[in-house]
């Protein structure tokens, strides 16, 4: 049997993920498909995330041989620049009285560790990717919608070295009109497109 390595740990890191937050999940009323509770979506998701994983495992079973890459010495450095960068940067951010009490702290100190991360070649799609989602959090409350879409589409393309400004540009113009057409127009959703600051 030739085992896919990349396969194999993506699948077993999926169902870990989905483990975790379905045990996680526990603490938030279910409700039912006609009155959703808060916890609801998040166990479908994470379902879901579980199936996915499955079948990733199955297949790392029956595919063709893929080796894990060797770590580079930059990966390790990055690695642990951007957990130590990321811990001590949420201490000193969450010092700042005007970010007392909520989220920010966590998600600016998130987004630079995740953008030092990516400064090496083999974390780069997977840090700019989840910098970009994790900046899209941090600027929708007060930077609005249109903005976190821009931040979030502009950084997450710097992950492909191909991309064109163009493209990149068409991409943000088309995800802004399509969530201010299903969430702001259609389903009357209550959030910032502008920014509050």
């Amino acid at each position: 049997m030739k085992i896919n390595a990349k396969d194999l740990a993506s699948g077993i890191f999926l169902l870990v993920l989905a483990g975790l937050g379905l045990w996680l999940n526990l603490d938030h009323t279910l409700g039912t498909s006609r009155r959703m509770g808060p916890g609801y979506m998040p166990m479908l998701v994470f379902w879901i995330e579980f199936a996915l994983g499955a079948i990733v495992l199955g297949m790392a079973l029956f595919s063709s041989p893929d080796p894990l890459e060797k770590w580079l010495k930059l990966d390790f450095v990055t690695l642990a620049a951007a957990i130590v960068v990321g811990l001590v940067g949420y201490q000193v951010i969450a010092a700042i009285p005007a970010l007392e009490g909520n989220w920010y702290p966590l998600g600016i100190a998130l987004t630079i560790a995740l953008l030092i991360l990516a400064i090496s070649p083999g974390w780069r799609v997977l840090g700019l990717v989840l910098a970009g989602m994790n900046i899209f959090g941090v600027l929708l409350d007060a930077g609005g919608l249109f903005l976190a879409i821009a931040a979030m589409v502009v950084i997450a393309a710097f992950a492909d070295k191909e991309h064109r400004p163009l493209g990149v540009a068409a991409c943000v113009v088309f995800l802004i009109a399509l969530c201010w057409w299903v969430f702001i127009y259609e389903l009357d959703i209550r959030v910032n497109i502008w920014p509050t600051f």
